[in-house]
């Protein structure tokens, strides 16, 4: 039984590795890294910072999706962020997530 669940442990954790990376080449693919480093501040902030910044926000995954598609200005700074032609909704979602997701 335990060589059952280290197994189903170590899957697991290949399996969130791979969605990782999958998501870290879907922020590359469409853009998001042109503007955006994941741990500095580039032309827009680091991701780090974005994510510290709506943790434990109930909506913040709707809010940052609705910033992807749509751009934003303001919040950040002076520069704007313009809106992501390139990102389908449901892929806004899967940025917002990943983005939340970084520590």
């Amino acid at each position: 039984m335990k060589k059952v669940l280290i197994g189903a442990v170590a899957a697991s954790a290949i399996l969130l590795a791979g969605v990782a990376q999958a998501n870290a080449d879907l922020a590359k693919n469409s853009g998001c890294l042109n503007c955006h480093n994941v741990d500095a501040k580039l032309v827009g902030p680091g991701l780090k910072d974005v994510a510290a910044k709506y943790a434990g926000q109930a909506d913040a995954s709707a809010y940052l999706a609705d910033k992807i598609l749509k751009g934003s200005s303001g919040v950040w700074g002076p520069i704007p962020m313009p809106p992501n032609a390139n990102v389908s909704p449901e892929n806004a979602k899967v940025l917002a997530d990943f983005i939340l997701s970084l520590k």
